[in-house]
């Protein structure tokens, strides 16, 4: 079983798709980490005998200033980011232990079924034979026919339940050719001589489960993304540049500029409230992770001890 799931970890076309979300995020890291570019002005006007030209350099002032805060802000997405790539190992590793299981107990209860129409195949040629020989009578010869039947019908509803059992789990494996020939083991694993006691399983789930930690790293990514929407609520376009201009027969004259956006029509009031209801929306993700985990928890240690039981 752990081998199955070292090889779908490793060849599963899926996974290895999420797991370059990682190398996606890293990317926004390092990008948010950068400030804009600065921008380039240049003019040139020629008339009359005269040439004028302006040229500028503008820096976008807020960018450089917010760098830091979207920084942290990009860090703790790209914790997320690896939170829910594992989070995303640990469902496929389940999967494929699921698969594994599931492949072999059907190849069992097919070798079983096998093994009974066997059985009833040599019973039944015993009872012709006797009832030729007058030794029984045809009843007795129906019945033994009856459980024959039965038992080729078994045979093909175990095969046809083997063999879908198969390619999930192939398809858990990411195999297809020649690697999907791959070998089972004949049975199962023993059970344990005594069941595991987990009487703080809830607390467990709280303090493992993936999908828990990555609802609460979404949650803090969402409150900073909150803070750098109120710091930017009036002042979101601020660019300050150096110029200077040159004129034909005059001193080149040289200052400085300042883009600022007027807050007249959009306050910012409308990004507040859709950050504040993201807020909320993520809080209310992570008590619906929790209640999940702890009733999941629950669920799962049940029903294992009601299988070993």
């Amino acid at each position: 079983m752990d081998t199955a799931v070292r090889i779908a970890l490793v060849n599963h076309p899926g996974l290895q798709a999420t797991y370059w979300n990682v190398g996606i995020a890293q990317a926004d890291l390092a990008q948010a980490a950068r400030p804009r570019n600065p921008s380039f002005d240049f003019t040139r006007l020629a008339g009359g005998g005269v040439l004028e030209i302006e040229r500028g350099i503008t820096f976008d002032l807020v960018g450089l200033l917010t760098t830091p805060l979207a920084a942290r802000m990009e860090t703790r997405r790209f914790e997320q980011v690896k939170r829910d790539v594992g989070s995303a190992i640990e469902r496929h590793a389940l999967e494929t232990r699921t698969a594994w299981v599931e492949a072999v107990a059907s190849r069992q209860a097919l070798d079983y079924a096998r093994r009974v129409r066997a059985s009833a195949e040599a019973g039944a040629e015993l009872t012709g034979r006797m009832a030729n020989a007058g030794n029984t009578n045809q009843l007795e010869l129906a019945r033994e026919q009856v459980f024959l039947a039965e038992a080729a019908r078994d045979v093909a509803r175990a095969d046809k339940r083997a063999t879908a059992a198969r390619e999930r789990l192939t398809r858990a494996l990411g195999l297809w050719g020649q690697d999907a020939n791959y070998a089972l083991p004949d049975h199962l694993p023993d059970l344990p001589p005594a069941p595991a006691e987990l009487p703080d399983v809830e607390r467990i789930a709280l303090a493992q489960r993936l999908d828990v930690r990555a609802a609460q790293a979404e949650a803090a990514a969402t409150a900073a993304d909150l803070g750098l929407t109120r710091t930017t609520r009036f002042i979101n376009v601020l660019d300050l540049g150096v110029a200077n201009k040159t004129q034909t027969g005059e001193a080149t004259e040289r200052g400085y500029s300042l883009s600022l956006e007027l807050p007249l029509f959009d306050w910012g009031g409308a990004r507040i409230a859709r950050a504040e209801a993201t807020y909320m929306q993520a809080v209310n993700r992570v008590a619906l992770a929790a209640v999940t985990a702890r009733s999941e928890a629950r669920e799962g240690y049940l029903a294992y001890r009601n299988a070993y039981d």
